[in-house]
């Protein structure tokens, strides 16, 4: 089974001893959390830091999904990582991998992935809890990139299945405005049904972001839809969202 390793990261993973999958699969670190488990399979996630650069390397046993791809189920990590090839193929800013490799042992499938640490970027949920200490230009550049990144990932024809605040890395580029790049790709699929498709992608952000005011939701669709913050299509799309952030409270 052929592996994948970045061809930016593969001296320094050799210098380390850490360039298979047997070596990433053994080696001990910390776990960042709790691990999670699903039909008697388990998958965690460890920090590794190595010659002062960051990676997460996440590892799972028997934790696996059923997709159109494989239909019998497969480490749900493999999914993961075609959607973080498919996003850097199309030009939609994420999270990098490092190396991907999946094995089968008696009783058991492996997986490992290793990505990039997004250090030096915040997730908009921190962002979020800081609020009302950032400047009005501050709050306005995030808003916008968040609708810009939207725009981005629908237009071409992807849905990221969790854009929640915590997925969505922010980092000021110095001149007044953000870049904004997405994480946990698992649950991407393509764009089908269209506005629903869209609405159902959004709705989950607003809904979680609950300090924004109206204004600032305005703004995002604004520069979502590329339209004037009190156009008629913001207004429509904003009594959409309204209508299914209801729904979804109601359950």
């Amino acid at each position: 089974m052929t592996d994948f390793m970045a061809d930016a990261d593969r001296a320094l993973l050799e210098r380390n001893g850490l360039a298979d999958f047997d070596a990433l699969w053994a080696v001990q670190l910390e776990a960042v959390d709790e691990p999670n488990t699903s039909g008697g399979g388990w998958s965690s996630v460890f920090r590794m830091d190595l010659e002062g650069q960051g990676y997460y390397l996440k590892r799972q046993s028997n934790y696996l999904t059923r997709t159109l791809h494989s239909p019998l189920g497969e480490p749900s990590f493999a999914r993961e990582f075609r959607n973080i090839q498919r996003y850097k193929h199309i030009g939609i800013p994420a999270l990098e991998a490092v190396f991907f490799g999946e094995r089968k042992v008696p009783g058991e499938r492996r997986a490992v992935l290793m990505t990039r640490a997004l250090d030096g970027w915040n997730d908009l949920d921190s962002l979020l809890d800081q609020w009302p200490q950032l400047t009005t230009e501050q709050q306005q550049a995030i808003l916008r990139e968040c609708g810009q990144l939207a725009r981005r990932l629908h237009a071409a024809r992807q849905v990221h299945g969790c854009f929640y605040p915590k997925h969505i890395f922010l980092q000021a580029d110095g001149a007044g405005g953000y870049r904004a790049q997405l994480i946990d790709l698992e649950k991407t699929r393509p764009l089908l049904l269209g506005q629903r498709d869209r609405v159902k992608d959004i709705e989950p952000l607003l809904r979680r972001a609950d300090v924004w005011s109206e204004a600032e939701v305005r703004a995002l669709l604004a520069a979502y839809l590329e339209q004037p913050v009190d156009s008629s299509l913001v207004d429509a799309w904003l009594t959409r969202l309204y209508v299914r952030r209801n729904q979804k409270g109601g359950r």
